[in-house]
């Protein structure tokens, strides 16, 4: 069953996001798209990714971040245009322990047979584009 902002499912991913709820995103017709909840959810979605040997992409931001919430539509519509890959959203707000890594919004990272491979700070649809593309 499909997950996330386009289920319909309550799954903690109606925060607003730079007055866009992320409910009221682009829908994803594959459900290849995925909100990660909160800390317990974003660590059991990366031992997902780390144990799999299917490309996914994990986009770190937060609701404050202006660049954020120009990004994340566009990167909800790529999900339905590549759909070998895995996409997860994370709000470095609702996972604060599992996202003290990042020090950029947005940040991208890339993962390819369950290593990270890559990463992209900012935004940039055709850059996001063109790096999902080299990752599929």
């Amino acid at each position: 069953m499909e997950q996330g902002p386009s289920s319909g499912q309550d799954d903690g991913a109606s925060k607003t996001s730079g007055g866009a709820a992320v409910s009221e995103l682009p829908a994803n017709r594959r459900g290849n798209l995925r909100v990660a909840a909160g800390d317990v959810n974003l660590s059991q979605i990366m031992k997902e990714i780390k144990s799999s040997k299917s490309p996914a992409v994990i986009n770190y931001g937060a609701s404050w971040c202006r660049v954020c919430s120009q990004i994340l539509p566009a990167f909800c519509q790529l999900s339905n245009s590549f759909p070998k890959l895995s996409f997860v959203y994370a709000d470095i707000d609702e996972c604060p322990e599992t996202t003290q890594h990042i020090r950029y919004t947005p940040t991208f990272h890339f993962y390819r047979d369950g290593e990270r491979v890559d990463e992209m700070f900012g935004a940039g649809e055709e850059r996001l584009h063109d790096r999902l593309w080299l990752h599929s």
